[in-house]
């Protein structure tokens, strides 16, 4: 799909506007986030991406439309995992209750960006190099099993704790918050407060995730222009997302088993794509199957409801006993 500049401006200003009045907003009535509020700002952030999506089947027909669609799912489930993440450092920190949104806001800004970057690289990859798609297909094979056999006890901030271990002895930190700020004064010394740790390590984590999510993505679409989208909406709503089912987290058991049925069957699937790129049709008297957009949306849908439901089930009956 062709895209003009013009359009890629006015989709960047769109998403910073939204961000910055944010950003503005929490920073000028900083308070707790409740589920209702948390409710609705979901609610509204995927309003704006199915409104996106229509505007895709409208303007440009339903083939980007539908990659959307399924981008969009995927990037967004694949980022519950973040949450997991941001529970843990906002804990470990001991942010207030009032400054977790805006903390949430600057750390997922920053990794909009650092993944604009990823997806631009990666897309150039792609043109320029048809082989990479198996790089990516093995990559997704390996973080899928990686994820099916982690022990359920395992520590999923271990890589997050080095990375705060190295910001601390980089950036210079108070070891008291001063309020809502970044930076205060301490004894007439300019230093930053623990809140720029927290920023900097959600947006780290965001990125660390990205190195999966975005070539699940890629084995959806190959557009720059798709995969950049998806990726914007999903992490916009990924903080309201954290307020609403925060809460929730620990009874999504077989969430993680989801999330690697999910990454492996994208990671077939690029495999399959690429070796038909290279004109190869069966593998001895297999055929490939060609699995299309739709096959793929519904697959991730089902296997998502799939794991939430048993997930419940299994909670429930843990709680009744």
């Amino acid at each position: 799909m062709h895209v003009p500049l013009w359009v890629w401006t006015v989709t960047v200003a769109a998403i910073t506007v939204v961000i910055v009045a944010d950003l503005v907003l929490a920073d000028r009535r900083p308070h707790r986030i409740g589920v209702r509020e948390a409710s609705l700002w979901v609610l509204c952030y995927v309003s704006l991406a199915a409104l996106f999506a229509l505007g895709l089947f409208v303007l440009a027909g339903p083939g980007p439309g539908e990659e959307f669609i399924a981008g969009y799912v995927t990037e967004y489930s694949l980022s519950v995992d973040n949450l997991f993440v941001f529970v843990l450092l906002l804990s470990r920190f001991a942010v207030p209750d009032i400054d977790q949104h805006k903390i949430l806001l600057i750390g997922i800004a920053i990794s909009l960006v650092l993944r604009a970057a990823c997806i631009a690289a990666g897309t150039a990859a792609i043109h320029a190099f048809q082989w990479i798609f198996f790089v990516f297909g093995a990559l997704l094979i390996y973080t899928a099993v990686k994820l099916a056999i982690q022990p359920e006890d395992g520590d999923p901030d271990f890589h997050e704790s080095r990375t705060v271990r190295l910001m601390r002895r980089i950036v210079p930190t108070t070891e008291h918050y001063d309020g809502s700020r970044m930076m205060t004064r301490v004894t007439g010394k300019r230093m930053f407060t623990p809140m720029i740790i927290v920023v900097l390590a959600i947006g780290a984590a965001n990125v660390v995730f990205a190195l999966d999510s975005i070539p699940a993505i890629f084995g959806l679409t190959t557009d720059g222009y798709i995969v950049f989208a998806a990726n914007a909406f999903a992490l916009m709503g990924l903080r309201q997302l954290y307020f609403l089912v925060g809460g929730l987290l620990d009874r999504l058991l077989y969430l993680t088993y989801g999330l690697a049925v999910i990454l492996g069957f994208i990671g077939v699937k690029l495999i399959i794509e690429a070796l038909e790129g290279q004109g190869v049709q069966s593998l001895g008297s297999v055929m490939l199957p060609h699995i299309g957009i739709l096959a793929s949306l519904g697959f991730i849908a089902a296997t998502l409801a799939v794991t939430t439901v048993a997930s419940l089930a299994r909670s429930r009956l843990s709680s009744a006993a």
